[in-house]
């Protein structure tokens, strides 16, 4: 949400500026001395923290001996900053204007007082120079000797100054290549001929804009030879590595000052050939809307044990935030990755308690329980499902074939075939039923496949008919078959469950009230396994036979055995030996791990939301529930008196009235300010991965990630650059990033040190 300066006849706010905007002080003398300059009535009744909270003056009304750099990244006031300049007239020139932000007029009393005040602080101005005058004068003489020092304020030379306009243009080029995506590198050399030179991107731009009349790079790079870069490629990283760091920083503050935050993680991505972990933050700002942020990529590590440390480490030291404010955590990971990312909540947990481990709100329950499984075929079913997806969504063409196939299969039940048709056109794969839909389609799957590698016309691409070959003998493999059917199976207890978690509050609620009946439903079936094993695999048999696929051992594990195989030993034992019993057993596991007591805890509070509540019939009792977060809450002594008054009030309402149904319509009540211990924990409780962002256009950083991540080939990702394009709307300071690179490289910023000799690059300049 953008900021809005809270001066008399300024329209200024933080979307359409780079100017820095602050608070109102939170010391009462301080901030009245606010009140009383901006001249605003309307805000002399308003308490410091209100004024804190809810206002803020843009840089442009104090003095610049005001405003001082306290960190590489933050723009802040000095501890005695007052504003002094406004504009306190130009409404005169339409006195017939509507304008909220009225000015008080001042009596002459007043007026005298005003006058008197600014005397005095031009006093104290003036005699606080001079004594600083006289104490640099008495420090100029060192103790060794006498060497001159320097003052902290000295006017920069014409030198420093286009050293400052030269990396700024530099700046400029690269924030704009990362906001349109544009990558570093632009031809292959590998792809030219011999003698024949291309500028990468980012030289082409810089070359484009000289072109264009940018006077301080052609007077940088006039008598620059043709074969020298602009700009070498470790200047070009710590650049972007300084412009990650500033964009981070603005999203990190909000973070801060929301105090509590949950960190969630999404599936391991390639980038330039490493793997990488995406990394979001989930708080509520300061507008009381829930958001979802990209932070930054997290370099991948094998073994798990260094990969929480680093994880760790980065959070903490790198990005800044305080673990001790952290409310939840949550991985979303590809098959393979699930038991390392575990190894990281635990240790996070042993070090931070209430950084609860949780699911997350984008990924259904049982895709997720999906990919944790530790069963090597569960892998290679999950991959081979993502790959069919992706073939079909990538061919209009073969997603037409599915949809003829599906009519001529399902010919006497239409209410089924065009429903398969519409799952066909969305991404099924993340689905809560998602087997259930495979073991539906497979048939018409496979039926498509064969028909693209029986066509002997041009109508199919190499690529298309080559992929098509290769999924159609995956699917029909039997252990492929009875792999998704026994998933089927043996995820349909907790298909009802997970669909509740990604449902309204309400459901959420009553979801965690039936974790109980779930388990007790998943423990039956392990110790009747045989019974259930058994129905399960007559199903998997009959599909088989049905798609004349032959019913054996896996052929990895006949070749393992070498003739040596049991001949006790049938194809239903095996699986159930090696399949049915370790994933039942495992989602059982996982269910208690990931719904441990402090989560369920958590999750008992959503009856503080008003709809819960009367569902409740009222009779809610969330303090035992809440003295989890019990020093999380402004006012903890006066919790169980103010849990009363929020039932009465929502209990005796107006007819007319409606129950708040999310914690995002109960964080916007009006009269929210009224009950702080309801709204901390509301706040707490919004920030769990387990809950959904309510408003859509506040989750845009995942959805952003998987845009980049689609977009830009794998060869072309960049961690830097990635962050610039996920966040483009995020505000910047072209000016701290040329103050902390002078600040972190003062070698680099010589002038024409760093031009380095290229072979594959060819500046052209007018004359």
């Amino acid at each position: 949400m953008p900021n809005f300066c809270a001066a008399p006849n300024c329209t200024r706010k933080s979307t359409q500026s780079d100017l820095a905007f602050f608070r109102f002080p939170r010391d009462p003398v301080r901030c009245q001395r606010w009140v009383e300059n901006c001249r605003r009535a309307d805000l002399e009744d308003k308490t410091p923290d209100q004024l804190n909270k809810h206002y803020r003056l843009c840089a442009k009304h104090f003095e610049t001996s005001m405003i001082c750099r306290s960190s590489p990244y933050r723009t802040v006031l000095r501890d005695n900053a007052v504003p002094t300049i406004f504009d306190l007239t130009s409404h005169l020139n339409n006195p017939h204007s509507r304008h909220r932000k009225r000015i008080k007029e001042l009596s002459e009393d007043e007026i005298r007082t005003l006058k008197q005040q600014k005397i005095d602080e031009a006093f104290e101005r003036e005699q606080a120079t001079q004594e600083l005058n006289e104490s640099n004068a008495q420090n100029t003489v060192s103790e060794e000797g006498g060497e001159e020092q320097e003052e902290e304020a000295t006017p920069l030379t014409l030198e420093e100054r286009e050293n400052k306009d030269y990396l700024k243009s530099l700046f400029e080029i690269l924030i704009l290549m990362g906001k349109q995506n544009i990558p570093l590198d632009g031809h292959n050399v590998d792809e030219l001929p011999e003698g024949i030179f291309a500028s990468d991107n980012f030289q082409a731009l810089l070359e484009c804009r000289i072109n264009s009349g940018d006077e301080v790079l052609r007077k940088r790079f006039e008598m620059t030879a043709v074969n020298l870069e602009y700009c070498s490629k470790t200047q070009q990283k710590q650049m972007l590595e300084i412009c990650e760091s500033c964009i981070r920083e603005e999203t990190l503050r909000e973070v801060r000052d929301s105090h509590f935050f949950s960190i969630v993680t999404d599936e391991v991505v390639d980038i330039a050939g490493e793997e990488h972990l995406p990394v979001l933050v989930r708080f509520v700002d300061d507008s009381h809307n829930l958001r979802e942020e990209f932070i930054g990529f997290l370099p991948y590590e094998a073994d798990p044990d260094i990969l929480a440390v680093k994880f760790h480490t980065t959070i903490t030291e790198k990005w800044g935030l305080n673990m001790e404010y952290c409310r939840g955590q949550a991985y979303i990971v590809s098959s393979g990755f699930a038991s390392k990312m575990k190894v990281v909540a635990t240790r996070l947990l042993e070090k931070y308690p209430q950084a609860v481990y949780t699911l997350c709100s984008s990924c259904a329950l049982n895709v997720w329980l999906a990919k944790s499984v530790p069963v090597v075929g569960v892998s290679t079913a999950l991959g081979t499902i993502e790959e069919i997806c992706c073939l079909f969504r990538q061919s209009p063409q073969l997603l037409e074939e599915l949809d003829n196939t599906i009519s001529v299969l399902f010919q006497n039940n239409k209410e089924k075939s065009n429903e398969l048709k519409e799952i066909c056109r969305s991404h099924w794969t993340g689905r809560h039923d998602t087997f259930e839909v495979l073991v539906d389609l497979i048939q018409a799957l496979v039926l498509c496949l064969d028909a693209v590698n029986s066509d002997t016309s041009v109508r199919w691409n190499n690529s298309i008919a080559g992929r098509a070959f290769v999924l159609s003998s995956a699917i029909t493999d039997f252990d492929f078959i009875v792999t998704i059917v026994i998933l089927k199976h043996a995820l349909s207890f907790t298909r009802a469950f997970g669909r509740n978690l990604q449902g309204q509050t309400s459901d959420v609620f009553f979801a965690a009230s039936s974790l109980t009946a779930v388990l007790h439903s998943l423990n039956e079936v392990v110790e009747n396994v045989d019974v259930y094993h058994e129905f399960w695999f007559e199903e998997a048999t009959n599909l088989a036979t049905k798609l004349d696929v032959q019913i054996k051992l896996p052929g990895k594990f006949r070749r393992a055995q070498q003739g040596n195989l049991d001949s006790e030993l049938t194809s239903e034992n095996y699986y159930k030996e090696v399949l049915s019993i370790p994933t039942l057993e495992h989602i059982i596991q996982e269910l208690k791990d990931i719904f441990s007591e402090q989560h369920l805890k958590a999750l008992k509070c959503l009856s503080l939301v008003p709809s819960v509540m009367g569902q409740l019939k009222f009779n809610t009792s969330e303090e035992h529930h809440a003295d989890m977060y019990k020093n999380d809450l402004p006012n903890p002594d006066t919790l169980s008196a103010e849990l009363h008054c929020w039932r009465i009030k929502w209990k005796h309402r107006g007819k007319d009235i409606e129950l708040p149904s999310t914690i995002y319509e109960a964080l916007h009540l009006p009269d929210i300010k009224f009950f702080p211990n309801v709204y901390a924990l509301l706040k707490v409780l919004s920030i769990l991965p387990v809950m959904k962002v309510e408003n859509e256009k506040y989750e845009v950083g995942r959805k952003r990630l998987k845009a980049y991540l689609k977009n830009t080939l794998t060869e072309q990702r960049s961690s830097n650059l990635a962050l610039l394009n996920i966040n483009f709307d995020i505000k910047h300071d072209l000016d701290l990033m040329v103050d902390t690179y002078i600040k972190l490289y003062p070698d680099k910023v010589e002038f024409q040190e760093d031009f380095i000799p290229s072979n594959n690059s060819e500046v052209t300049k007018d004359a």
